[in-house]
């Protein structure tokens, strides 16, 4: 479908759907395989949504909750009839695209995971900045947040509940707690906009814990993991030379991996996302019970809700 020039006024884009202007590529290594593998993000037509295409292997996933097979470490998607046809570490990927905005688009691979680069999303988002983005001729849809749902785990929770507002984003906050000195208690809210993304999440980088390496690796996983790639923490130091890009950049991480496992609800939320102590596991959890519960949600434009508001 053609796309319209970003011209508009901000109400009729935030409206309207939008993909990439043109195609563009990246080569990296992927955290936990470690292989290399070519990603090239294309456009594509309205009401399509985000899905992977394993090039290699000739098999589209859907960029959806339900197809998600693996939450341990990362997320990662599998095909129902194809279990070889996996794509791993995807959040970051999908954090940057929902985060900018952009509703459909295709994501080729050649291998099984998606390129690491820095650890953080801001290499996705110069990618998405330099292929540009066109508005779309057709409607944005948001799952508007009915009544509060909620999962656990111990002390660990995640729940979704309906905006105090009037605007279609979604308000978050997130806090986590490690015994690990440079770490500690951390809290960080936004209202999840381009703008905020852009500033306050993208760049924040994946972490580990030095004692848990040694485990990781020898689990067959990060096999592509460096101090180029991740912070790694050991009591209070942070082993990277260059230490850290924001001082809690730990919470604001894990608030960028959030965004990125929303997304695959398929559309924006409006609403409020609250997490304590969070992972993929949990999150990818309330995917599934915000869309058992029918009640709990429902599709609208935002203009509908502009309207309400009026």
């Amino acid at each position: 479908m053609d796309g319209l020039a970003l011209s508009l006024s901000p109400q009729s884009a935030l409206a309207c759907q939008h993909t990439l202007k043109t195609s563009i590529s990246c080569v990296g290594i992927g955290l936990h395989s470690g292989q290399r593998v070519r990603l090239t993000l294309r456009p594509r037509d309205a009401d399509r949504g985000i899905t992977f295409r394993r090039t290699d292997l000739g098999v589209d996933l859907p960029a959806r909750y339900d197809f998600v097979s693996e939450s341990r470490l990362a997320t990662g998607l599998t095909h129902p009839s194809r279990p070889e046809a996996r794509v791993g570490t995807i959040e970051h990927l999908m954090a940057a695209l929902t985060g900018l905005g952009v509703d459909n688009a295709l994501i080729e691979l050649d291998g099984p995971e998606v390129p690491i680069l820095d650890g953080s999303a801001s290499p996705y988002v110069f990618l998405i900045d330099c292929a540009g983005l066109v508005q779309q001729d057709a409607p944005r849809s948001v799952i508007e947040i009915l009544r509060p749902v909620r999962v656990s785990d111990g002390e660990a929770f995640v729940e979704l509940r309906p905006a105090t507002g009037f605007s279609s984003s979604l308000e978050m906050s997130l806090s986590i707690d490690f015994a690990a000195a440079a770490i500690g208690h951390q809290t960080v809210s936004l209202r999840l906009t381009p703008e905020s993304f852009r500033r306050q999440l993208c760049r924040s980088r994946t972490f580990a814990l030095v004692e848990e390496v040694a485990a990781i690796q020898a689990a067959g996983l990060g096999r592509g993991g460096s101090l180029d790639n991740a912070v790694v923490v050991d009591g209070d130091r942070v082993l990277n030379p260059g230490g850290l890009r924001m001082a809690d950049e730990f919470a604001r991480h894990k608030l960028l991996d959030a965004v990125g496992d929303l997304a695959l609800a398929g559309a924006q939320i409006r609403g409020r996302f609250i997490a304590h102590k969070s992972g993929h596991a949990l999150n990818n959890r309330l995917m599934h019970a915000l869309f058992s519960d029918r009640a709990a949600w429902r599709y609208a434009v935002p203009e509908s809700l502009s309207a309400a508001a009026a």
